[in-house]
């Protein structure tokens, strides 16, 4: 399961590098003209990052930072080395 997000599945994708060339109409040009189209790869932003899972347990999972942004996985919270509260019993 490499390069895949872990939650919702989102994976590399194919797609075209066009690369042109020219001046644009609007700006007084002639018009761009393609003079290559070459296959490339749309790779998903992924992180690795600790998930606290439904059932409470912690795994470290490969997910992509849409699902990190919308709430779909829940980070787990670290704990705090010492307690600065200041009750003293």
């Amino acid at each position: 399961m490499a390069r895949q997000c872990e939650v919702c599945g989102k994976s590399v994708q194919m797609g075209n590098r066009v690369e042109t060339r020219g001046k644009a109409k609007y700006l007084g040009g002639v018009g761009t003209k393609i003079t290559g189209i070459t296959r490339r790869k749309f790779v998903p932003n992924l992180q690795k990052v600790h998930v606290t899972l439904p059932n409470g347990q912690n795994k470290s999972m490969r997910v992509c930072t849409q699902c990190i942004r919308s709430g779909a996985v829940r980070k787990t919270v670290k704990t705090k080395p010492f307690d600065v509260s200041g009750s003293k019993k």
